[in-house]
């Protein structure tokens, strides 16, 4: 999937507005604890992460089908969302001890989902560069 599309851009949004949910979600996690109104955002803000996972995915799949891509990222968009349901229902049961972990998991995932959005799809154009310009392979995709 070439990057410079518009299909890359919006996996790299969308990936970007993931991890800043899992994030917010981090923060008013820690509000539950300390205000009265933390509950309502931690509710609000998982709907938004769910949400934000949804759309990666189609990104994925987007990039992957119509794009021409790698389906690796339709795999990890799918992984974060069964996560991210896991996380519903772990939440509504109130059982934190696999709630808080998987969280922080998540958090970890989405950053390096993030990443590899960013940074790949540098490598990519660049490589194109190159190949345009001198003929050959610059750095070798998987």
């Amino acid at each position: 999937m070439p990057e410079q599309t518009a299909v890359g851009k919006f996996m790299r949004i969308t990936a970007a507005l993931q991890t800043a949910g899992v994030f917010f979600q981090a923060v008013t996690a820690g509000m539950l604890l300390s205000t009265e109104y933390g509950e309502a955002l931690h509710g609000a803000g998982a709907r938004g992460m769910y949400a934000a996972s949804m759309l990666y995915v189609l990104a994925a799949v987007l990039g992957w089908r119509p794009g021409g891509g790698s389906v690796r990222p339709v795999l990890y968009a799918a992984g974060m969302l069964v996560l991210a349901s896991a996380q519903v229902v772990l939440g509504i049961a109130h059982v934190a001890s696999v709630h808080v972990p998987l969280g922080v998991l998540m958090f970890g995932l989405s950053v390096l989902q993030l990443g590899h959005a960013v940074v790949g799809g540098r490598l990519r154009a660049r490589n194109a560069l190159y190949v345009r310009a001198r003929g050959g392979p610059y750095v070798k995709e998987t």
